[in-house]
């Protein structure tokens, strides 16, 4: 089941531990803030710090507050200082509504980051890994020998072990995540980069393009999948060739997709911003969402490292564009630099990245606040402490 619902916890500090770091707060941060709906962990974060992954640092949970890692709409967060050091101390807002039979809560504990905007990414994006990938069942034809299968349509598929009522999800391959190069880069491609020429069967004279069969989907070396939902369907008859029935719709079934098990997993519920300790080497932006000119706040980024490298949900990066390789004319042109005359420029801050779903060696992430600039595909993601 999805969960939409944040908690805000942190181990140290319920032990009574305090962060070394240095806290950069606001000039103009209020001393007590009322939560409203609508607000985000970030939001209120960026209220009191100049640098909002540094929330750890301030949070104080109360320990004489029932559940006092969920924040909710009316709660009051107060600026204390505990031997100098700068805390937020929360007082439950009085929003309880009384019924002659329960206590109700009246309200839905705040997200760390809006839910709206990264829905589509928990429910409808799997990344599989190599072994995961071979041999799934997948879609080898629609009725009536359709390109395009849609609700209350059926569909048929190969490969399938499954019963009769079962409910299974369509999913379609839209990225490879491969591994070049040594030491190996991360890139991602297009599945039709990999599709082959392969003999027609109908003519031993003619060649085609097999843009349907899922065994063809090769990459060199393989690190994800990355699958894409696109509808929900029911087996109505079980066999070598399974027919389905398509029960709910994102978009059209084609043949060559391929046949998941439902799997509403949500995504990660301890959740707060905050930097890694250690941010890996050649960390970077592997593809944005939608506009390969780059993306804004909001949206989202896919990062070529998961939970094998450390990464978890709430760690934020700085991404910075490499800078470009020029040649220097001018000095050039009056006899100096002559061995530097091809000079590369200083790299460029885009804007910061937080990481709110990992798989094995492929993480998404929003884009949260930035420059004037937009997040780029081969950004490099650095620590936000040592870069800005």
């Amino acid at each position: 089941m999805i969960r939409k619902l944040i908690l805000i916890a942190f181990t140290a500090l319920l032990t009574g531990m305090v962060m070394a770091q240095d806290v950069s707060l606001r000039s103009d941060h209020p001393d007590e803030y009322v939560v409203v709906k609508g607000d985000t962990l970030w939001d209120i974060s960026g209220r009191f710090l100049d640098k909002p992954w540094q929330w750890p640092a301030i949070w104080h949970a109360n320990p004489q507050v029932a559940n006092p890692h969920l924040i909710y709409p009316g709660d009051i967060l107060s600026l204390v200082y505990i031997d100098g050091v700068p805390q937020l101390r929360l007082r439950r807002g009085d929003t309880i509504k009384l019924s002659p039979t329960a206590r109700v809560v009246d309200r839905e504990p705040i997200n760390a980051i809006p839910f709206d905007k990264i829905k589509p990414f928990i429910r409808n994006i799997r990344v599989l890994s190599p072994s995961e990938f071979e041999g799934l069942p997948y879609i080898l034809a629609n009725n009536e020998d359709r390109l395009n299968a849609t609700y209350t349509d059926q569909t048929y598929a190969r490969g399938l072990n499954a019963q009769v009522g079962e409910e299974l999800v369509v999913v379609r391959l839209h990225s490879i995540y491969d591994a070049l190069g040594n030491p190996p880069e991360t890139r991602r491609v297009r599945p039709q980069e990999h599709w082959k020429v392969v003999p027609n069967v109908w003519d031993d004279n003619e060649s085609l393009w097999d843009t349907t069969h899922p065994w063809n989907h090769k990459a060199r070396d393989p690190i994800g999948y990355e699958m894409i939902e696109v509808s929900r369907v029911r087996v109505s008859q079980a066999g070598e060739i399974s027919v389905l029935d398509i029960i709910q719709d994102r978009t059209e079934v084609k043949p060559g997709d391929f046949i998941l098990p439902v799997n509403d997993m949500g995504y990660e519920s301890t959740f707060y911003p905050r930097a890694m300790d250690s941010t890996p080497d050649g960390l970077r932006v592997l593809a944005t969402s939608g506009q390969k000119v780059g993306v804004g706040t909001f949206q989202i980024v896919s990062i070529n490292g998961g939970s094998r490298q450390g990464l978890e949900s709430g760690h934020v990066f700085a991404s910075f564009r490499p800078g470009k390789k020029v040649r220097d004319r001018t000095g050039y042109r009056y006899g100096s630099f002559h061995e530097d005359a091809n000079v590369r420029l200083p790299e460029a801050f885009d804007g910061l990245v937080m990481v709110f779903r990992t798989f094995d060696d492929i993480s998404y992430g929003i884009v949260m606040s930035g420059s004037t600039r937009v997040v780029q595909e081969f950004d490099r993601l650095r620590d936000p402490d040592g870069h800005l």
